[in-house]
């Protein structure tokens, strides 16, 4: 039986603390950055004002099975197995296309056993939820999938209109989730920031990429703004992504910034 010291939950480390939980999952945040030198100080401090943290996420494994993004593990300790989680040729070809179409890792790694399982540190947001409150699955935006526990079912949602896609330089393929189960995503902005719109057989638009999941029962497109070309132009914006139907959508108030966000290393 393993024992780990100076980490979450341990008596006397008042530096990382649980911020979120659900299912195996929970949120490690580190409320100061110690391992600095004298040159990063002052971002560090400052860092620290503005919420600007390391977060880890960390699985209690117990029997299990959790499914992350490639490269996200740091470190797992007891009878933990990783796995490819392909069942077969097909299970290969599929996730092979799923990830090429999506953006996401083609391979998903499968933690099973009895353990812990603790990912890579982040800077940006760790946000939990829960699949089952998502009727007929969930879709996500590209790139924003962490983990999930093994229960969930993985698929490709596509868009309406090939061609409008393309030009909004959106893609044409998101990651769904469908099941009963936890799922973690990495966001730009904190859980309490996001903006929740549900939705009765009606109409959303947004211009960009703010939204971060929405309900798979949703007709998702990318169209003009205006309804001619002109109109568009004159508006000033262009493109804007489309959801029609009735189901829910979460938004961040701030532009995906996840090119260009910092790693931890």
């Amino acid at each position: 039986m393993f024992q780990v010291k100076n980490f979450v939950g341990n008596a006397g480390n008042d530096d990382i603390i649980v911020t979120d939980e659900k299912g195996p999952f929970r949120v490690a945040e580190y409320k100061r950055d110690l391992s600095v030198s004298p040159a990063d100080s002052e971002v560090a401090y400052f860092s620290s004002k503005m919420n600007v943290r390391k977060r880890q996420l960390v699985c209690r494994m117990n029997g299990n099975g959790i499914t992350t993004q490639a490269g996200a593990m740091q470190w797992f300790a007891g009878d933990v197995k990783c796995t490819t989680g392909i069942k077969g040729i097909g299970d290969f070809v599929g996730k092979a296309f799923r990830g090429k179409a999506t953006g996401e890792s083609a391979i998903k790694p499968e933690y099973v056993g009895s353990g812990l399982l603790v990912l890579e540190p982040t800077y940006r947001y760790l946000l939990l939820m829960d699949a089952s409150e998502w009727p007929g699955g969930v879709v996500l935006d590209d790139g924003l999938f962490l983990a999930c526990e093994s229960t969930l079912r993985h698929s490709t949602a596509m868009r309406s209109n090939f061609s409008s896609a393309i030009a909004g330089g959106e893609g044409l393929f998101n990651l769904k989730l469908e099941g009963k189960g936890a799922f973690c995503i990495e966001a730009d902005c904190p859980y309490e920031e996001l903006i929740e719109i549900d939705m009765q057989d009606d109409v959303l638009k947004i211009d960009g990429n703010f939204a971060v999941a929405w309900s798979a029962g949703l007709k998702f497109t990318v169209e003009r703004s205006g309804k001619s070309l002109l109109g568009s132009a004159a508006s000033g914006e262009g493109l804007v992504n489309v959801y029609r139907g009735t189901g829910r959508v979460l938004m961040m108030p701030v532009r995906s910034s996840r090119l260009s966000a910092p790693t931890v290393e």
